[in-house]
């Protein structure tokens, strides 16, 4: 199974499997357009044997979804639309969460921009195979 955080500019990926609490970071996705990120997205899925695909959801603080949330929504229906499971998970402390454990890492990872949206991507993996183990 797999993660995504969507973000305006990258998505942040991660791997990990059901029956083990840890998630593995990929990498991320530098966006180019809808179309052409949903291609890569699909394509990498595949390459990774990834049918389940938790999806982080941008709410707002009282939990109502706003437009972002409907922008996730939209990618995440189109790869529903391919053949893939698409579950979504309250992804609005993950950043935060990542940026702090980020705090103490190397200089070099922290400047990295897509460190944070790879690490948000399995931090949201981990607490999802924790809960539904």
């Amino acid at each position: 199974m797999a993660a995504l955080d969507v973000g305006e500019a990258r998505i942040g990926r991660a791997v990990g499997e059901l029956g083990r609490p840890f998630a593995f970071g990929r990498g991320y996705l530098v966006r180019k357009g809808f179309e052409e990120d949903l291609e890569a997205l699909a394509r990498w899925l595949e390459e990774e044997g990834a049918r389940r695909v938790v999806v982080g959801l941008p709410l707002r603080t009282g939990g109502e979804e706003g437009p972002e949330a409907a922008r996730v929504r939209a990618l995440g229906e189109a790869l529903r639309r391919r053949g893939f499971e698409v579950v979504y998970e309250d992804e609005r402390f993950t950043t935060q969460a990542a940026a702090h454990r980020l705090r103490d890492a190397p200089r070099r990872l922290r400047r990295e921009k897509g460190k944070l949206d790879e690490l948000s991507a399995v931090l949201l993996l981990e607490g999802y195979l924790t809960r539904h183990g």
